[in-house]
């Protein structure tokens, strides 16, 4: 089989980076920082060196491999909040991603966090993603979301990052060229982002190559917007997503 998940040729495997590709982990805050533009994009879980709890394997195949994050001085120099993050990877029949984190603190904090899935494709005239009909998002960078897709399925035909509120059901990949379909579920989200740069903006992007756009879309579970997190202290989110070829 061809890879489902897709990885830039030009990732720069190196310590304090993000690789680009695979699935990102957006926490403490999904995009760029609301207050302070000089933090890293996407917070700092993709960027931290997470630590190896487990590995296991079932009598059904599956592999399960779990990590942990904890807050530390590195982590509250970004973010004054303690916390603690575990993420339970699953791979079987399915690929399924689960992050969870709980406030471990004494006073409440906001988040908001995605599971930035790349996913490879042939092409990008080739594929159409079902699941988004009649759902309102923003488009962009905008301040309101003030746009709805009427049409049945999505086709990719320029720079795209929408982000569909109040959508928690699964999308699906129709990859004509390589005649297989992805579907994409997902849990305790209600945002899904869809994104590709198109052409001028991965010129603009340092670990893509220039005509590598097309061979990526990304379907993301994201907790932003209306649909941000707040824990009180002791208390804990899960957003997972899960992955299929059909």
């Amino acid at each position: 089989e061809k890879e489902v998940l897709w990885l830039s040729r030009a990732s720069k495997f190196e310590v304090g980076t993000p690789i680009r590709g695979g699935i990102p982990l957006c926490f403490p805050w999904f995009g760029p920082h609301p207050e302070d533009a000089s933090k890293p994009a996407h917070g700092f879980a993709r960027l931290a060196e997470w630590s190896v709890c487990s590995t296991s394997n079932n009598n059904e195949g599956e592999t399960t491999l779990e990590l942990e994050l904890t807050s530390n001085s590195k982590t509250k120099e970004l973010w004054p909040y303690d916390f603690y993050a575990r993420l339970t990877v699953m791979v079987g029949e399915k690929l399924k991603v689960d992050l969870s984190f709980k406030n471990t603190g004494d006073k409440a904090f906001t988040t908001s966090d995605a599971l930035h899935s790349y996913f490879n494709i042939s092409t990008l005239s080739s594929i159409s993603i079902d699941g988004l009909a009649n759902h309102t998002y923003y488009d962009g960078f905008e301040k309101e979301p003030t746009h709805k897709q009427e049409a049945p399925l999505l086709t990719i035909s320029k720079e795209e990052n929408r982000r569909y509120i109040n959508h928690s059901g699964k999308c699906t990949i129709a990859d004509q060229e390589w005649n297989r379909s992805i579907g994409v579920e997902k849990l305790g989200s209600n945002v899904t982002v869809v994104w590709n740069p198109w052409q001028e903006t991965t010129k603009t992007i340092g670990d893509i190559e220039d005509a590598d756009y097309i061979n990526f879309i990304c379907v993301e579970a994201a907790n932003a917007y209306n649909d941000s997190v707040t824990l009180q202290p002791s208390e804990s989110h899960q957003i997972s997503t899960i992955i299929a070829i059909e």
